[in-house]
């Protein structure tokens, strides 16, 4: 190597005279090609949004920032979660951090196929594995998927002689967990407990089937997140659980939202 570049001063190494450690510091909204698992094909392309920080104690100036892509980039192409176990204790390592976070946010797409005329369509829904590693090295691993759903209002239905209201919401469902858990287990789990699920592809038979099937099963945001959360509640390989549910009203200027959290009440 060149001796000029042996000699470049290193100014995030210098000495920091504040004494004020810092948190999290690192990079956000890297665009990174990455494989997920995928319960039916094996592997699926996609691309992430990645943040990855570190701590930084009182006394170095700043961080490295290119060792985390760096780092990244000897774990391409798969992320997963054992990956990211693995990505954590290296950020620490190379890093020289006693705590390190990582945030994979990404489009999971799935192919649906419609309940009457069997059409297929992909359902893209937005994922994200959330790693942190603390100073003991305990390591922490939390798995979320977003989830489009659509829902109609109990009251609506009760109280008006022709119809009811109805519109799309979205369920954010993030959990922890003893064993591996599919992504497309916990899509599954929440679009069986709105009043129907949504689709890409609908013929106009689905759209019937759609319509009377939400219309048959109404639910408020309070019904689907504790629908979900007994559900969850019941599974032993569940340890950790946190879910909300957003729906975008048709005739109100506002959502309505619910979110229960494991751990918050004595049953849960």
């Amino acid at each position: 190597m060149n001796q000029h570049l042996l000699n470049i001063k290193d100014i995030q190494n210098e000495r920091d005279y504040r004494s004020i450690p810092i948190d999290k510091v690192g990079i956000k909204n890297l665009q990174y090609p990455i494989t997920v698992l995928d319960r039916r094909n094996g592997f699926q392309h996609t691309v992430a949004s990645i943040n990855m920080f570190v701590d930084l104690p009182h006394k170095y100036k700043g961080t490295h920032m290119s060792r985390f892509v760096e780092m990244l980039h000897l774990f391409r192409p798969e992320v997963s979660l054992k990956k990211i176990t693995v990505i954590l204790e290296q950020m620490k390592t190379h890093l020289h951090a006693a705590s390190a976070n990582i945030e994979v946010t990404f489009p999971y797409f799935i192919e649906k196929r419609s309940p009457v005329t069997n059409s297929p369509g992909l359902m893209d829904y937005t994922c994200s594995f959330v790693g942190s590693s603390d100073p003991d090295g305990k390591i922490d691993l939390v798995s979320e998927v977003i989830v489009p759903i659509s829902s109609v209002c109990p009251c609506s239905k009760e109280i008006s002689e022709m119809g009811a209201h109805n519109q799309r919401g979205q369920v954010r469902l993030s959990t922890r967990f003893d064993k591996f858990i599919w992504i497309e287990d916990m899509i599954e789990l929440v679009e069986k407990c709105a009043s129907c699920e949504v689709y890409s592809v609908l013929k106009r038979v689905d759209e019937k089937h759609v319509t009377e099937r939400a219309f048959s099963n109404p639910k408020f945001v309070e019904d689907i997140v504790r629908d979900i959360a007994k559900r969850l509640k019941e599974d032993q390989n569940i340890t950790w659980f946190s879910v909300s549910a957003e729906n975008f009203e048709s005739i109100h200027n506002h959502s309505a939202y619910a979110s229960i959290t494991s751990g918050r009440h004595p049953d849960l």
